[in-house]
C-alpha cells in the first residue's frame, strides 16, 4: 500500500467535519515544545523557516485525494506549519484549483511577523492558540523557543485578527492546576478580549500528552470557563456522525485488526497500513475512548494493545 507522504485523510475533526490533512513540516519541528502536545516532546525546537517541502508534489498529491470531497483541507501536521516558507504560495495555489475551504491550525507564536500575517491573508479559516494569560504560565505550558516572548505572541494575535478578512477562531487549552485558577482564567479573559476573535474553542487533554503532569479538566468545568471566556465560546466535541462515515470506519476497523495481532506504537501503526501518523492518531483516539484498546508505555515509546473483555 502506497503511503500519502504530505496528505492524510480525510480525517474526523473535532471543529471542521471531515479534514483533509496537508503536513508541510518535518515531524516535531515547532517553536514550542507544548506540555499536553499528543505527537510528544518536540525534537527540534526552531523559529527558522525552510521551504521543507516540495510545494509542487504537495499539490499534486493534495489533487489526487479531493475526490475524496472533505469539508476543509487543513495544514497543521506534525509541527508549526507557519514554519514553511511556503505557506502563502501553498494556500494561492490550492486555492486555484479547489473551491473547498482552506484551514490553517497554528499555534500562533509568529504571527507578531509580517511576512507571517501575509502569507495566511487568503486561507479562510485560520485557528492559532493561546493557552495562557500570563507570561509565567505561556513559559510553562507551551515552552517556546527562547526567540519568543509573551508580549509577542499577543501582539501578533493582535494585530492578525486587525487585518485578516477571514474567520478567526482562538483554540485555548486548559489544563487542570495550571490555567485553571481564577486569577489565570481572569487573565485568559482579558486577554482573548483584546484580541477579539470571532469564536473561542476550549480544549483539554483527550490523548497521551507529552507529559505526564499534563492533566484534563472535567468537562462540566471546561464548560464553565468557556463561558467565562467569551460570549461565543464552546468546548470542542467530537463530530460523532463523522466518525461514522464509511471511510472513516473502514479505516479504523483495519487498525483494531492489526492492534489485535500484536501491540504497535502509532509509527508501527502508520508504517503497517500505509497511513500517516496523526491519521492513526485519531483512530486510536476513538479505539481507546470505546475502551476497546488501553495505551502501555514502554521504553519511552507508547504501545496500544487490545483490551481483552
Amino acid at each position: 500500500m502506497k503511503k500519502k507522504k504530505y496528505v492524510f485523510g480525510p480525517v474526523p475533526s473535532r471543529r471542521l467535519g471531515r479534514s483533509l490533512g496537508v503536513d508541510i513540516v518535518p515531524f516535531k519541528t515547532c517553536t514550542y515544545d507544548c506540555i499536553y502536545c499528543q505527537l510528544g516532546r518536540t525534537t527540534n525546537r526552531t523559529v527558522e523557516r525552510k521551504q521543507w517541502v516540495p510545494i509542487d508534489l504537495v499539490v499534486d498529491e493534495l489533487q489526487a485525494n479531493l475526490k475524496s470531497k472533505p469539508d476543509y483541507i487543513t495544514l497543521s501536521g506534525s509541527g508549526e506549519p507557519t514554519l514553511s516558507l511556503g505557506l502563502g504560495e501553498l494556500i494561492s495555489r490550492i486555492k486555484d484549483v479547489t473551491e473547498i475551504p482552506v484551514a490553517v491550525l497554528t499555534n500562533g507564536s509568529l504571527l507578531w511577523l509580517p511576512e507571517i500575517r501575509k502569507s495566511l491573508k487568503h486561507a479562510d479559516l485560520v485557528i492559532p492558540s493561546l493557552d495562557a494569560g500570563s507570561s509565567r504560565i505561556f513559559q510553562y505550558i507551551n515552552r517556546p523557543h527562547s526567540d519568543i516572548s509573551f508580549s509577542n505572541m499577543l501582539e501578533g494575535l493582535v494585530r492578525f485578527r486587525a487585518e485578516y478578512t477571514g474567520h478567526y477562531w482562538l483554540e485555548v487549552f486548559i489544563l487542570a492546576g495550571i490555567n485553571t485558577t481564577e486569577k489565570e482564567i481572569t487573565a485568559l479573559k482579558t486577554r482573548v478580549s483584546a484580541i477579539g476573535p470571532d469564536k473561542v474553542q476550549v480544549n483539554t487533554v483527550t490523548r497521551p500528552p507529552a507529559e505526564g503532569f499534563a492533566e484534563p479538566v472535567p468537562k462540566k468545568q471546561l464548560i464553565t470557563i468557556a463561558k467565562q471566556l467569551h460570549e461565543n465560546a464552546e468546548v470542542i466535541a467530537d463530530y460523532s456522525n463523522v466518525h461514522k462515515q464509511q471511510d472513516f470506519f473502514a479505516r479504523r476497523e483495519d487498525v483494531f485488526t492489526l492492534l489485535q495481532r500484536r501491540p504497535c506504537s502509532v509509527e508501527d501503526i502508520a508504517s503497517g497500513l500505509g497511513l500517516h501518523r496523526n491519521e492513526v492518531v485519531k483512530y486510536v483516539e476513538e479505539l481507546s475512548s470505546e475502551g476497546k484498546i488501553e495505551a502501555k508505555p514502554q521504553h519511552e515509546k507508547t504501545y496500544y494493545k487490545v483490551v481483552v473483555p
